[in-house]
């Protein structure tokens, strides 16, 4: 039993060592640092218009009863596969003015969670044709690049914090991660938008 443990031991050692060696705690708090500023911005802005423009809760309910909920969940698909362009925060904001919060949220996580998978299989598809894949290259070089360092760990940053989840989906299908990894470290985003619906709830009435 010590040998096991002090192996188990070893090896933590060893990967803490890996990755404080190829920059992976640096990125993480680059990373963070970097999307800390714009999510206290949005939030204050937010407030701000909320206070003093217009009231967020009837715009949400304005959307709710515009828009149907197929077209919302759609929209946010097709976000959530191609590189992340709208914040799911909004989605979630609107989630909490539907009949079903708590249902729609579970299915705003699956969506988001399908979608990075989807990512995943055209980061893979884009490799066989030249002209696409070298402009994906060019264009996601460092994220190629830390992916294929890290592999796993980035999908769990991917899913958890302020990253574009797709487009870590995209660069672990592009350099041939095994799906696997993608399936369960991936999973950790139904915990992210736990979470975050938690704190948006409490914001919107």
């Amino acid at each position: 039993m010590p040998e096991v443990k002090s192996q188990k031991k070893s090896k933590i050692r060893l990967l803490h060592q890996y990755y404080s060696y190829t920059g992976f705690y640096k990125f993480i708090f680059n990373s963070t640092k970097k999307a800390i500023p714009p999510i206290l911005f949005l939030i204050i802005s937010l407030i701000v218009f909320n206070n003093y423009v217009y009231n967020i809760n009837d715009g949400l309910e304005i959307i709710t009863t515009t828009f149907s909920t197929v077209a919302i969940l759609f929209i946010f698909f097709l976000s959530e596969t191609i590189l992340g362009l709208i914040p799911p925060e909004i989605f979630i904001a609107w989630s909490k003015k539907t009949a079903n919060p708590i249902f729609n949220l579970a299915l705003l996580a699956t969506l988001s969670y399908i979608g990075g998978v989807l990512s995943y299989f055209i980061g893979k598809a884009v490799l066989k044709v030249r002209v696409v894949k070298k402009y994906f290259e060019d264009k996601m070089y460092k994220h190629l690049k830390h992916t294929s360092k890290w592999g796993g760990f980035l999908i769990v940053v991917g899913a958890l914090l302020p990253i574009p989840f797709s487009i870590t989906c995209l660069a672990a299908g592009m350099i041939k991660y095994p799906l696997k990894g993608v399936l369960i470290f991936g999973s950790l985003r139904f915990v992210r938008f736990a979470i975050y619906g938690a704190a948006i709830f409490n914001m919107v009435s």
